[in-house]
């Protein structure tokens, strides 16, 4: 299989237990925005990250008994599964790897869809995810959770920075002219990227305006706010970012990758996928992750299904010669943590 344009190539480095491997602080210069983030962007960001997280830990003490009803789940599942596969089947999948072609209808609504996640702007997120391949687990990785050492104390660290504390630690941005100039000249795209911030707002509101049309009530409006939005948000958000922190930590190797990417299967449901980590990085354009026997692979069930419907074509399916030749074998070391 061969790359989609405009997708940087896996990289060639140390080993990964090379001290310069661990170390991902920095980047090229030409792989960076030359403009620096100020401190009300970055202040920005961590209100966005943190505000949905206090809700997500207010949830259960809040929701005792009298707070949670079926609109309240009903809204915010429709919501996560819209959001959560917009994420993997567009913005990774699609918009990042070319696992795929989607016809024009098809492409803006996983455009939409994945805005709709909340988790940035669809040329932003390309761009950081093409740099973190290319770097990955090295320097110049946005999110490698290696970047400070192996000790424990480094590597706790280093799995909150991973996590969540890249997007506003960093001063510097990923170039989206070097990652992401596909997508720039894409008007579709580039229109539906200029508006982000009105779809975060709707993503979040609106569940507000439909439990309070379902209730009738402010106080059903108020819940679905909660619940469908904040916490729905808050929860997609640290599953998406779990594959960055964990599926980098821990985890077993089917298949052999330069950098630390492994599977996480308890996180392959609510992450449609994509913690089947350690074969999107042997094999990153292939449309399926999850490829051994017993790895549910919800987006690319939905791929398929888009395939069948004529909305997607050309799909990257597994190759099974190229998987055999990337496969950890028991001589090689077996499954590896």
């Amino acid at each position: 299989m061969t790359a989609a344009p405009g997708t940087p190539a896996p990289p060639h480095g140390p080993a990964p237990n090379d001290p310069a491997h661990r170390r991902a602080s920095g980047a090229p210069e030409a792989d960076l925005d030359p403009e620096v983030r100020g401190g009300a962007e970055r202040a920005t960001v961590f209100a966005y990250v943190l505000l949905p997280l206090a809700a997500l830990a207010a949830a259960v003490p809040f929701a005792w008994g009298w707070a949670l009803g079926p609109a309240d789940i009903a809204i915010g599942l429709v919501f996560y599964l819209v959001g959560g596969l917009g994420i993997t089947v567009g913005f990774h999948r699609y918009f990042t790897h070319g696992s795929f072609k989607a016809k024009r209808p098809l492409r803006i609504a996983l455009a939409l869809a994945g805005t709709l996640a909340f988790e940035g702007s669809v040329i932003k997120w390309v761009a950081d995810h093409r740099r973190h391949h290319k770097y990955a687990d090295a320097e110049g990785d946005p999110h490698s959770p290696w970047r400070f050492g192996d000790d424990w104390r480094s590597v706790a660290k280093g799995l909150y920075y991973a996590h969540m504390g890249w997007l506003y630690l960093d001063k510097r941005r990923t170039s989206l002219r070097r990652f992401a100039p596909d997508l720039l000249r894409d008007r579709d795209i580039a229109r539906i990227d200029r508006w982000s911030v009105p779809i975060f707002v709707f993503s979040l509101f609106s569940p507000a305006l439909i439990g309070g049309l379902v209730t009738m009530s402010w106080w059903g409006a108020f819940t679905a706010f909660f619940w469908a939005g904040l916490v729905r948000v808050a929860l997609l958000h640290h599953v998406t970012w779990s594959v960055n922190s964990i599926c980098h930590t821990i985890g077993e190797e089917d298949f052999e990758v330069r950098d630390r990417s492994r599977n996480v299967w308890w996180l392959a449901v609510p992450s449609f996928g994509e913690s089947w980590h350690n074969l999107h990085h042997a094999d990153p354009t292939c449309a399926r992750h999850g490829v051994l026997k017993g790895q549910v692979d919800i987006s690319a069930r939905v791929i398929w299904a888009f395939e069948k419907l004529g909305w997607a074509y050309k799909v990257r399916w597994p190759d099974a010669e190229r998987l055999k030749a990337k496969r950890v074998t028991a001589g090689a070391g077996g499954r590896r943590p």
